[in-house]
């Protein structure tokens, strides 16, 4: 079975978007295993978004992601990064068809509601990041 790590941002606990994402993860047929609730801080948002801290953005970025609290889940099931990548839609909202998660609820490419792990190598990574 398949494991990926799925990470609520802060605007989708801000605008009570959870049990309606949670629910699609569900209805999907994936199960999630681990779940909590937690705030991130500066340091483990470098580590975990290393590939972007050059960015002009990434300051913005960081910003928005300790907002708030976020909520990390191990989701599993077949084929479940993928899959779950599909549920979500790009990370630039504009991009996201309707019936996607961003497509239908994002407004924003910052504040996007969800990540999930772009391989099975990175879940590995994200999920002993988040979960130890």
């Amino acid at each position: 079975m398949e494991k990926t790590y799925i990470m609520l941002k802060p605007d989708a606990i801000k605008r009570r978007l959870v049990g309606n994402i949670i629910n699609r993860i569900e209805n999907k047929g994936y199960n999630i295993t681990k779940m909590k609730m937690f705030n991130l801080n500066e340091e483990i948002l470098k580590e975990h978004y290393s590939h972007l801290v050059d960015k002009p953005f990434f300051p913005e970025l960081v910003d928005f992601m300790m907002s708030g609290p976020v909520i990390g889940m191990i989701v599993e099931g077949d084929d479940v990064v993928v899959g779950m990548r599909n549920l979500m839609g790009p990370t630039k909202w504009i991009e996201a068809t309707p019936g996607t998660i961003r497509g239908d609820f994002a407004n924003n490419t910052t504040e996007n509601l969800i990540h999930g792990s772009d391989s099975v190598e990175n879940a590995i990574i994200e999920i002993k990041r988040f979960f130890g």
